[in-house]
């Protein structure tokens, strides 16, 4: 029963490279003990093929990511792929890989056997109610490619998503309030 081992960004000088600013996800996951979900989770070993697993508190944490963004399981793969705070919030490092859609399938069919879906996420929503804190879910809106006028254009990069052709242009990352609709920057 391999486990990968991630997050060992962690041991690069601070204000360097990789260094980044805190965002509010940073703070959220410093609120909550995960020490009793990281205990529930202890005995879930869920890869495919003989793989080495994805440490379980991870991916619980980007489970949890999933419910409060309203993602779907290919969107959180490709969030997770793409955004810092989302990695540093579920402990990936900016060089490492994350894991893909399955991963999250055989996790949750995981929990709901071991029926400790519903169990884990009150315990989090527990923890952040005894601290005043109301997490509300929201939609996030991934990344748009805007294509470029012309080829010339300094500002722009070539871009390229998985399996689509790479295209100079400009990514562009806007976000809605769920309950508003107001988008926000």
């Amino acid at each position: 029963m391999a486990r990968r081992r991630i997050g060992q960004e962690s041991f690069r000088f601070q204000g360097g490279i990789g260094s980044c600013r805190n965002s509010s996800l940073d703070e959220l996951s410093n609120l909550i003990d995960w020490s009793p979900v990281d205990v529930a989770l202890t005995g879930i070993y869920r890869a495919a093929k003989g793989e080495p697993a994805w440490p379980p508190l991870a991916l619980f944490k980007a489970m949890l990511l999933a419910v409060w963004y309203d993602l779907s399981d290919v969107k959180l793969a490709e969030a997770l792929d793409d955004r810092g705070s989302f990695r540093r919030f579920c402990g990936f490092s900016s060089s490492e890989p994350t894991p893909e859609r399955t991963t999250f399938v055989r996790l949750r069919k995981a929990l709901v056997e071991l029926e400790l879906d519903k169990v884990l996420f009150d315990q989090i929503a527990a923890q952040l109610k005894a601290k005043a804190i109301r997490v509300k879910a929201g939609t996030l809106v991934d990344a748009t490619i805007i294509t470029s006028a012309s080829q010339s254009d300094g500002d722009a990069h070539w871009v390229k998503h998985k399996g689509k052709p790479a295209v100079h242009g400009f990514k562009a990352h806007v976000g809605a309030d769920a309950d508003t609709a107001l988008v926000c920057d």
